[in-house]
């Protein structure tokens, strides 16, 4: 598959986080010669938090990460495969999770109360767990440091290109890493944006202080993004501080800064390896009635077919800007809406704006990175999400994706 236009010029240099390994293996879950598994192994002590998919159809993997969140202060472990999603597949998924968890238990010595597993791939069919069972041994012979960029790998899909993000901070004088891997790019909505994320810190922090700021910092990166509005079976994001630096981050702003920053960097990148995309979009909507209604407008546009492939067409029509804001269920005034692309000003008192330009807005829609600007005046709320435009390649992928 081609590499996304959007893709950033290279993975970046993760560094090593303390207290934490990696290694990668081919277990042929779907394809041969591709690498699809990887396991992540976390020193005793480390914090382990999570946020999932709130699908009614979450997969076996998710439910199972879900009850064990919480519980225990030994060692960690985090295993991953791809080509498969293990969802819809009633107890046969439970079973492949239970076998998955224990064989990484017994070989490790983690209580497989620590065993955290994620599938992603096709959906409804049983996974071969055998074959990720098999690759075990080799997974922990293989333990690396600075293996992330290979786990990294290990989680594609449709993915064009591997997500990484890394900040470092010096807290009291000590050094802070924070660095994470994701892997997303269709069946992207929230909550939250297939799509699983892994971050890892080597910050001091106890459970529930960090499971409560990975749930706030969800809310405006991964839960604000939208490739197709379609939520996954199997999203997961996980972040595992492991201790190691001895600094307590525990209501440190600084921290939630770097973390925020990580974060939204990665949420981006799926965007940018939306299946198709061409156009990296953000929507700001201002002068809402409330928040909640700044949303409700931000991703009807974001999730409009008509919005995203006039994009994709490079064509700036924003009478189906209009008609988004109009069926958000939002609270608006036809008068009072601005809409803008960048700077310029397209729609304002119910009108087009005296100084619209057709040929300035269309030179505009050529960029690889669009703003539409959407104030209702009415208020003060606000809301920003990020999408990508809807071209013919993303019917060519989704049309032939179990072939």
């Amino acid at each position: 598959m081609p590499l996304s236009p959007l893709a950033p010029a290279a993975f970046p240099d993760l560094p090593v986080i303390d207290g934490v390994t990696f290694a990668a293996a081919q277990a042929g879950v779907k394809y041969k010669n591709r690498t699809d598994v990887m396991l992540a192994v976390l020193a005793p002590g480390s914090t382990v938090t999570g946020v999932f998919t709130r699908s009614a159809t979450r997969s076996a993997p998710v439910l199972d990460c879900q009850s064990k969140l919480g519980g225990g202060d030994g060692p960690a472990a985090i295993l991953v495969n791809s080509g498969n999603s293990n969802a819809f597949t009633g107890k046969a998924g439970l079973e492949s999770v239970s076998a998955i968890t224990a064989a990484v238990a017994n070989a490790t010595g983690v209580d497989a109360a620590r065993v955290f597993t994620a599938s992603t791939g096709v959906i409804g069919e049983p996974l071969p767990h055998d074959r990720i069972v098999a690759k075990i041994v080799e997974l922990i012979d293989g333990q690396s440091a600075t293996a992330m960029d290979d786990a990294a790998r290990a989680i594609m899909t449709t993915d064009t290109f591997p997500k990484g993000s890394t900040q470092t901070i010096t807290i009291n004088g000590k050094s802070v890493k924070i660095a994470g891997i994701a892997k997303g790019s269709g069946m992207i909505a929230p909550d939250m944006a297939t799509m699983l994320v892994y971050i890892f810190t080597d910050a001091q922090i106890a459970y529930q202080p960090l499971q409560d700021m990975l749930s706030r910092l969800t809310n405006n990166t991964f839960n604000n993004i939208t490739v197709d509005s379609d939520t996954s079976t199997s999203d997961s994001l996980m972040l595992a501080a492991t201790g190691a630096s001895g600094v307590d981050v525990t209501g440190n702003a600084a921290f939630e800064d770097a973390l925020h920053s990580v974060m939204l960097d990665l949420s981006h990148q799926v965007v940018r390896d939306g299946e198709g995309a061409t156009k990296f979009v953000t929507i700001a909507v201002t002068g809402a009635a409330t928040d909640a209604d700044a949303r409700l407008v931000a991703m009807a546009t974001a999730n409009s077919p008509l919005v995203k492939t006039a994009i994709a067409g490079e064509d700036p029509n924003w009478g189906r800007i209009v008609m988004a804001v109009g069926k958000s269920g939002a609270q608006a005034d036809r008068d009072a809406l601005t809409i803008r692309l960048g700077d310029l000003v397209l729609a304002e008192n119910g009108w087009r704006s005296p100084s619209y330009s057709e040929d300035e807005a269309a030179a505009y829609m050529k960029q690889q990175d669009l703003t539409i600007g959407i104030d209702l005046g009415l208020g003060n709320g606000t809301s920003t999400v990020w999408t990508c435009d809807l071209t013919h390649e993303y019917i060519t992928i989704n049309a032939d994706y179990r072939s």
